[in-house]
């Protein structure tokens, strides 16, 4: 690889992590290239990207995103996205599904280095669309319960008119 293209490769990967919210590294030795291919099409599914970098080339990048505080040693496959819950959950679950091959090792989330075990903690909270329908269904619920109580009040109120004609159609008749 020339000089030119490990730097295009750095400045590519420096605008990504600049962008990300989360970068996590993991280590994915003894990974098939199937298992590879599995966790790259769920990322690709959920917005996040995963590579595989040389640590020198990630090392300037990293620093070049003002992602400091990862320590990058033998092979290393890089996944970041926007949104750090649905990367910690996507990490996470593939985490339990492969552990014996695949790795978290650390992690760079709100500005700071972070431990898998802070990865694991994002990966429970509630995610975006989760939160979203829960804030929804907060809003909504004094609207339905105005709508359950006006329901049955109609229904009252429709019975009552049903007796009163039931009373009139018996005194006229």
């Amino acid at each position: 690889m020339t000089r030119s293209e490990k730097q295009e490769i750095v400045s590519g990967l420096t605008s990504e992590f600049q962008n990300a919210a989360a970068v996590v590294v993991t280590d994915f030795k003894g990974m098939t290239v199937q298992e590879l291919e599995e966790l790259r099409n769920q990322a690709r599914e959920s917005g996040i990207k995963v590579q595989v970098v040389k640590n020198t080339l990630a090392k300037l990048a990293l620093d070049g995103a003002e992602k400091n505080g990862l320590e990058l040693k033998d092979n290393n496959l890089f996944i970041w996205g926007d949104d750090l819950v649905t990367l910690a959950k996507v990490v996470t679950k593939f985490d339990e599904k492969s552990s014996d091959k695949f790795v978290i090792k650390a992690g760079h989330f709100e500005g700071e280095a972070v431990e898998p075990a802070k990865i694991e903690a994002y990966s429970k909270l509630a995610s975006r669309e989760e939160f979203l329908g829960m804030l929804l269904s907060t809003w909504t619920a004094p609207l339905r319960n105005i709508m359950y109580v006006w329901s049955a009040n109609a229904r009252e109120f429709v019975t009552v008119l049903d007796a009163i004609k039931q009373q009139k159609e018996e005194a006229g008749a």
